[in-house]
């Protein structure tokens, strides 16, 4: 107890606040006249509340500064603890949902992945897909930033957690000369974004529902729709141009605007090197693509072509999933592009999944500098970006973490392959929810969803959604000897 006992009291107090979500669709459900679901959201409440309770009454007499390993433990246990309690509303709701279906719809919502198992989404009380949409909010940009910045009111450092959770390589630069100022201006940006985005979808034609639900997945770039049929189901150019304009903003660190509004100007997010190659790639592959449907005929026009392959490029590269049309029935380089894409090109600090571009970047730059050392071995060379060298332990920890990745995406995959999924299906749903991108190829393509899986097809995919948000190294430090020694 005395090495989880400091943790499990921070948990305790985390699973108290959280217990304040369920207001939200207890509010919907009120106000939407949905009688019957008042009960859900109130029983989801009190429950995550005695929870939180019983636990700090078990550990109160162990608070103490948090430790580095601390903080990894902490994570881990939230991202593990907060998606069960998140599933039982659903079960209740939905009676025909499973545990391991309502864990992995919980878990695909907080970690802002969009992969479902439910079908049937337009036959669903509002205040359900509120949920499901609202944990993507919520898990977009980090629960555990919320926490920094609500840590040093309960007495308890931040920094620790701030480093495990942050998102990216560079977690050590800091906005300001608090964690906690930093944590509370990154979600006044988000706030500020969301409540644009909301009202961007209503004037575009969305009800006020639709419009705040899928605000709430856009900014979290989750992906999760209250429509089966997704942005189809509108089959809107002006609304579709509103999501590839949110989304393609949520792709960016939302510490770039931050840094934006302090300084008054543009010139660090326009000098930003992520940011252009992000720009760049967005760019690039949506006329690119728009050319291969157009040669292909997949489209009727120009139009038409662009208008399909700039939102479903957007959507896919910065991991929300929407999708407006099944993209597997155009030409077979159009979804590998798109997976492809998912995988790298949101920016670190985004609500984004995946490597993140930055690491691509300086893995790029790294791999150019052995080449040069190859042929001048004398030579001077350092991994420069943005006007600034790239210490060694940075460098070495992005190959460590692709090292990681790639193995864990084929040991992943073998597993699925094992339990008798096919390859496209098993490669793409490991890739699809490792990178927290949502819809994958074949049996869970956009057409479909993952409830076509068996329950443990389920649990790795679920596993591979947890291991993505935690970006892979702080999972993987739990399984070291020397993490558990004293």
């Amino acid at each position: 107890m005395n090495f989880f006992g400091p943790v499990l009291n921070v948990l305790a107090r985390i699973i108290v606040g959280y217990s304040l979500m369920f207001l939200m669709p207890l509010a919907w459900s009120w106000g939407m006249g949905e009688v019957g679901m008042v009960g859900v959201w109130l029983n989801g409440l009190a429950l995550t509340l005695v929870v939180g309770l019983v636990m700090g009454l078990v550990s109160r007499s162990h608070r103490r500064e948090l430790q580095p390993r601390d903080g990894f433990l902490l994570v881990n246990l939230v991202w593990l603890v907060l998606p069960a309690l998140s599933a039982v509303p659903l079960m209740q709701a939905i009676p025909a949902l499973s545990f391991t279906d309502a864990y992995f719809e919980s878990m695909s919502g907080l970690t802002a992945t969009g992969a479902t198992v439910m079908s049937g989404l337009d036959l669903l009380p509002v205040s359900v897909n509120v949920w499901r949409c609202f944990l993507q909010l919520v898990g977009g940009l980090g629960i555990m930033l919320l926490v920094v910045a609500v840590l040093p009111l309960l007495g308890l450092g931040g920094v620790q957690l701030y480093k495990a959770e942050t998102p990216g390589p560079m977690k050590d630069a800091r906005l300001t000369p608090r964690i906690a100022e930093t944590a509370r201006g990154l979600w006044a940006v988000y706030f500020v974004m969301s409540a644009l985005c909301l009202l961007a979808y209503h004037w575009g034609g969305m009800s006020w529902a639709d419009a705040f639900m899928h605000m709430c997945s856009t900014m979290g770039l989750g992906g999760f729709s209250s429509h089966d049929a997704s942005f189809g189901y509108w089959d809107s150019p002006l609304l579709e141009m509103v999501a590839v304009l949110f989304m393609a903003l949520a792709g960016i660190s939302f510490a770039r605007y931050f840094i934006v509004w302090r300084a008054k100007s543009l010139r660090s997010l326009v000098r930003d090197l992520e940011v252009r190659a992000y720009v760049t790639v967005l760019l690039v592959s949506t006329f690119g693509l728009a050319a291969v449907l157009l040669l292909h005929q997949t489209q009727p026009s120009i139009l038409e072509s662009l208008r399909a392959s700039a939102f479903h490029v957007v959507s896919v590269a910065t991991t929300t999933g929407y999708a407006s049309q099944d993209y597997t029935l155009w030409p077979v380089f159009a979804p590998v592009l798109l997976m492809s894409l998912g995988c790298f090109v949101s920016c670190a600090g985004s609500t984004g999944g995946g490597i993140k571009m930055v690491r691509m970047i300086i893995l790029f730059k790294q791999t150019k500098r052995e080449l040069v050392r190859a042929l001048h071995p004398s030579v001077v060379n350092p991994v420069v970006m943005g006007h600034q060298v790239i210490p060694a332990t940075v460098s070495a920890s992005v190959i460590a973490f692709m090292l990681i990745y790639i193995a864990s995406v084929v040991w992943l995959t073998m597993l699925l392959l094992l339990s008798g999924l096919d390859i496209v299906t098993a490669f793409s749903a490991v890739v699809a929810t490792i990178n927290n991108i949502g819809p994958g190829l074949g049996l869970v393509g956009p057409a479909g969803n993952f409830g076509v899986l068996t329950d443990f097809q389920t649990w790795v995919c679920t596993l591979c959604m947890w291991m993505g948000r935690l970006e892979l190294l702080a999972v993987m430090v739990l399984f070291m000897p020397q993490f558990w020694r004293k």
